[in-house]
């Protein structure tokens, strides 16, 4: 990993209504966005309904491919199609609850409802930091704002041989 970069990233954003035709959220220029200004390489975005076996197919392509980061945008709430942790955890070797909880806990400071409620995931699969972001406009401000650090010092320690 050169100074220039914190490493490659790889967005999947996981949203029915984009992949039926109905618009694009701007989730995954947003994350770009601020990935790329935080020091990333962002590989590029990945756009899925919200289905198990898509999911589950975007990350393992991710972890095999070899990117730092994955940050999967919506598909985190109660509803019955928000599969995304459920799919995330069934994908991880080991989870970091700490990170989970950091993300809810700023979206609870920062009163952003979705982040509150979200059920995501954050963990390692292979040398791959995975996390699950909900997908308001909102959230992914405050969710990254609080990843990024933290994706930061995983992915060091991931690539640090010495540790």
């Amino acid at each position: 990993m050169s100074a220039a970069t914190h490493g490659r990233a790889l967005i999947v954003s996981i949203t029915d209504q984009l992949v039926h035709g109905q618009g694009d959220n701007g989730a995954g220029a947003l994350v770009t966005e601020l990935l790329a200004e935080a020091g990333f390489t962002v590989d590029g975005t990945v756009t899925i309904a919200s289905d198990a076996v898509d999911i589950r197919n975007a990350l393992n392509t991710a972890v095999i491919g070899g990117v730092d980061l994955v940050v999967t945008v919506g598909g985190t709430g109660v509803a019955p199609r928000d599969v995304t942790p459920d799919v995330t955890q069934e994908v991880l070797d080991r989870e970091l609850p700490g990170v989970a909880q950091a993300l809810r806990w700023s979206g609870m400071t920062a009163a952003v409802m979705d982040s509150i409620i979200s059920r995501g995931m954050v963990g390692v699969s292979g040398s791959t930091m995975v996390a699950n972001i909900a997908g308001s406009r909102a959230a992914i401000r405050d969710g990254l704002a609080t990843l990024i650090p933290l994706a930061i010092h995983v992915i060091e320690e991931l690539s640090d041989p010495e540790i």
